[in-house]
């Protein structure tokens, strides 16, 4: 049986192509998991530090008391990891702070002359705080911990938390590399919980955890139905951070050898995961088939099932008749993660055409895994189809705009009577006389 399910998208209905592009939201959205997070959020607003305790017991079968939630300074000092992964922290971290770095080069203050007189403008300003959620369950993501902590660092969010589940032994402790993720950053406030009530706790605060005014991060369904549940509580969250995807767009130039690789790098994840495969030929669907048995005979057997999902059921290949309809396609599925596989002199073309994904690696060494961990740029990226509308978390997530508008009389004078027009089409006859009694 074909690992990638084949689909051709000029023969494909409309309600085929749809389905394609509709994944994961169902369990974001589910009513049920609404409720019994909603349930979770109800409990630690009411109980605070007790309920976020019992979310621990309840669901990381990990028993601690308050006081035993925040990691001590101690632990965070003590932390240590092997030398290839120290190595690989600091170098990440050095990719990612310059690149939010050339970010905030471009975001100061502006202002001009929009009429004599009259000056508008930005005052930009990071926002007051963050929470930062860094999932841990079927794995530990360090990685995650900086791409999330060096934007809100590069930004100067003057108070940060991040909250972590502890590791799934049992044993209530904090992976280590996360801890020296913090280090690094200067981020002392971290705190071991459970994925949702975290979330809850970082919104409401308790007399442990600070209350933070955003947050970002992936998660599970829960922990996201959480963040958009806490936004109800006026608590800002970022776009939906689902299940992980990817998307090859290649051509017949494509090593098939590097496809598998790239292809299997973001299906591993997990059986909800999505991959797709766009391609302008059947023969390069055909190689990259026998690379995919090949290079998952030699994954362990959880990552192959993952992969096998990710590369059946929810994604697959799709057959395009051009480069202009392979980038339509992408378009419309808007991947998280994308990667451009074309021969060079088509690079610049397709990528002028590509405008809905979380980011775009162009070519075959610049691959996946690159992005998540070292290139700098951001990794926390819109997932399910948000890449129409949303971007990836940067220093920009952290910052607010605040508009700056000066006027004199004479330019009051000016714009008196278009105000006093609209105020009395609204029906506001005080913001008529606003502007009228200083005539």
């Amino acid at each position: 049986m074909p690992v990638m399910r084949r689909m051709t998208w000029s023969a494909m209905a409309e309600a085929d192509r749809a389905a394609l592009c509709s994944r994961g939201l169902e369990a974001i959205f589910d009513a049920d998991l609404k409720a019994s997070i909603c349930r979770i959020i109800d409990d630690v607003r009411e109980h605070g530090d007790e309920a976020v305790c019992r979310a621990l017991r309840d669901f990381d079968r990990v028993s601690l008391e308050p006081h035993q939630l925040r990691a001590s300074a101690d632990e965070i000092e003590s932390a240590t990891v092997s030398p290839d992964v120290d190595a690989a922290i600091d170098d990440a971290i050095a990719h990612l702070r310059s690149f939010n770095e050339q970010l905030m080069a471009r975001a100061h203050d502006w202002s001009f002359e929009s009429e004599p007189g009259l000056t508008v403008g930005e005052k930009i300003t990071p926002i007051s705080s963050a929470g930062l959620f860094v999932p841990s369950g079927k794995a530990s993501y360090p990685s995650v911990a900086y791409q999330l902590g060096v934007p809100a660092v590069v930004a100067g969010v003057p108070r940060l938390a991040l909250v972590v589940p502890p590791l799934p032994d049992g044993s209530g402790r904090i992976d280590p590399a996360v801890l020296v993720v913090c280090r690094k950053l200067g981020i002392a406030d971290v705190f071991r919980v459970n994925g949702p009530a975290g979330v809850a706790a970082l919104g409401f605060g308790t007399a442990t955890i600070p209350q933070v005014r955003k947050i970002v991060g992936p998660g599970s369904p829960p922990v996201a139905c959480a963040q958009v549940e806490m936004q109800r509580y006026g608590v800002a969250t970022m776009m939906i951070l689902g299940p992980t995807e990817s998307l090859v767009l290649a051509d017949h130039t494509a090593d098939p050898r590097f496809v598998a690789a790239d292809l299997l790098n973001e299906a591993e994840h997990g059986t909800d995961s999505a991959v797709l495969l766009v391609t302008t030929s059947v023969a390069l669907i055909d190689a990259v088939e026998v690379e995919l048995e090949a290079q998952l005979s030699a994954l362990p057997a959880a990552r192959a099932e993952a992969a096998r999902a990710a590369l059946g059921v929810n994604g697959g290949c799709v057959v395009a008749t051009d480069l202009a309809e392979a980038a339509a396609v992408a378009n419309r599925w808007a991947p998280e993660h994308l990667q451009l596989a074309v021969a060079v002199e088509h690079e610049a073309e397709v990528l002028d055409m590509l405008v809905n994904a979380g980011e775009i690696l162009v070519g075959q060494h610049t691959l996946f895994s690159g992005g998540n961990f070292v290139i700098g740029c951001p990794a926390s990226l819109p997932t399910g189809g948000f890449a129409h509308v949303s971007s990836g978390i940067t220093a920009e997530a952290f910052l607010k705009r605040t508009a700056v508008a000066r006027a004199d009389a004479a330019a009051l004078q000016r714009m008196t009577p278009s105000i006093v027009a609209m105020s009395r089409h609204e029906g506001f006859p005080a913001h008529a006389r606003a502007a009228t009694i200083r005539e």
